[in-house]
């Protein structure tokens, strides 16, 4: 019968047009796992014996076996902090070595400004000498 329809809306030349579907499609999140996740999985792939049983533990666990291999990798290595998700993005310097950064700069601040000051005046003495022999400077630079 819904053929008939069909065939009947296109004998007579009028369509229907159905509203596009309103549902929004999720999108994917990189997952991360917790240490004790990791570890249990990883105690669960250790005491697999026959064959197939990885497979099937991965399959109901929704994981790739290149991820158990690289939590292998971190449990041999002894990183049990690095099983834990980590911070993504820049890591914070330490607060000692902003520290010593911030007194670095002070004091090569300070320094220049003894430079400049002492600088200002070989500038002033030499304007005093110049008027003093009755020189004229080529450019005025319009300062007194």
């Amino acid at each position: 019968m819904a053929s008939d329809e069909c065939s009947k809306t296109l004998a007579e030349g009028t369509t229907t047009v159905r509203p596009p579907d309103p549902e929004v499609v999720p999108q994917a999140k990189p997952r991360q796992f917790s240490a004790e996740y990791k570890l249990r999985i990883l105690a669960e792939a250790d005491r697999c014996t026959r064959p197939g049983e990885i497979g099937a533990m991965l399959r109901r666990e929704g994981l790739y076996a290149s991820t158990l291999s690289k939590w292998r990798e971190q449990r041999a290595r002894g990183q049990l902090q690095a099983l834990s998700p980590q911070q993504r993005g820049r890591k914070a310097s330490p607060p000692a070595a902003a520290e010593a950064e911030l007194t670095a700069l002070r004091q090569e601040n300070q320094r220049l400004q003894a430079r400049l000051r002492q600088a200002e005046m070989i500038i002033e003495v030499q304007k005093k000498v110049s008027q003093l022999l009755g020189l004229a400077p080529s450019e005025p630079d319009g300062r007194s």
